[in-house]
């Protein structure tokens, strides 16, 4: 019964969400920008014709009958048309979608496959080399902008070392650099949650008292410490490949990937507001599913979260 209770408060909380981050974006692409039809057709264009335009943009009622009106066909799933292709907009959304969670999925297992052993062993050998090593990468990481970073990635291994390709995503090679330069800032994040979590976990009297009994180290560190230290680094995880998808967008500029990120930057120049919505709506609604999911996650390794 706590469990239905929990997976139902969370689930209301992703609806609303997504429900909020929806309505804000249906305003602030009609109230900001000043007249979509003018935005669209031109300033010089015909009064006649500027009319025209607000009525096949259905932008010539009420706002708030736009929005009851946008509201009820989101409901049924029906983001409307691009002004430009005549394609539905969720359709033309989806169909680059994948590929932009790809990379977004791929560059979160980096930052995992970096983090949390580079985390763990600057916790283990506090203030040693290794320690040092991995705050410099920290610092490092997160300095670094991950557009230039992808750059710089395609100069080294693409252009001089031509080991990689240079642009598109035509096989998973073409995917690895934009993976790694996506993950390289999250994992520099994450290894300092993990060090730091890990070394919380090694000063609790839970650890002296194994070590007083005499227990392994490495017994001591995974079966133990390691493991309550990743119970908060799975929230952070969460939110982290959330933030990966927002990122990935502006990584598939620096490598030419047609993915989500050109079809929303296009429609943002052409004022295309159906498509836009569409992708924003998309990326909300992932954003809290995996969000979400890590709730449930930590749930399930930590049960008093269940009670609270």
């Amino acid at each position: 019964m706590r469990i239905a209770l929990f997976v139902a408060r969370r689930l209301g909380r992703l609806v609303l969400t997504v429900m909020v981050i929806a309505t804000v974006v249906f305003f602030v692409l009609r109230v900001i920008p000043g007249d979509p039809a003018a935005n669209i057709a031109g300033l010089d264009t015909a009064d006649a014709d500027l009319a025209a335009m607000r009525v096949r943009l259905g932008v010539d009622r009420p706002l708030a009958i736009q929005y009851l009106d946008w509201l009820f066909d989101s409901l049924r799933f029906d983001f409307g048309t691009s002004y430009f292709s005549g394609q539905p907009a969720m359709e033309m959304i989806l169909q680059r979608f994948p590929l932009t969670l790809t990379i977004a999925g791929l560059g979160f297992v980096f930052s995992l496959v970096v983090a949390i052993p580079l985390g763990v062993a600057s916790a283990v050998r506090k203030w040693s080399a290794v320690d040092y090593l991995g705050m410099v990468y920290s610092q490092l990481g997160m300095a670094i902008p991950g557009f230039w970073l992808g750059i710089m990635l395609l100069i080294a291994f693409a252009v001089r070392l031509p080991w990689f390709p240079l642009f598109g995503a035509d096989s998973a090679r073409h995917l690895v650099l934009p993976a790694v330069a996506l993950g390289v800032g999250q994992s520099a994040l994450l290894t300092r949650y993990v060090r730091q979590s890990v070394l919380d976990e090694l000063d609790k009297d839970y650890i002296t008292t194994a070590r007083a009994m005499g227990l392994p180290s490495r017994s001591i560190l995974y079966r133990h410490a390691l493991r309550n230290a990743l119970l908060p680094i799975i929230t952070i995880a969460g939110i982290q490949l959330g933030a990966m998808l927002g990122g990935a967008i502006i990584i598939e500029q620096v490598f030419s990937i047609p993915g989500l990120g050109r079809v929303l930057l296009s429609a943002i120049r052409q004022r295309d507001f159906a498509v836009v919505q569409a992708g924003v709506v998309v990326v909300a609604v992932s954003y809290s599913i995996v969000n979400f999911i890590a709730d449930l996650l930590y749930a399930v390794a930590n049960p008093r979260m269940r009670v609270a």
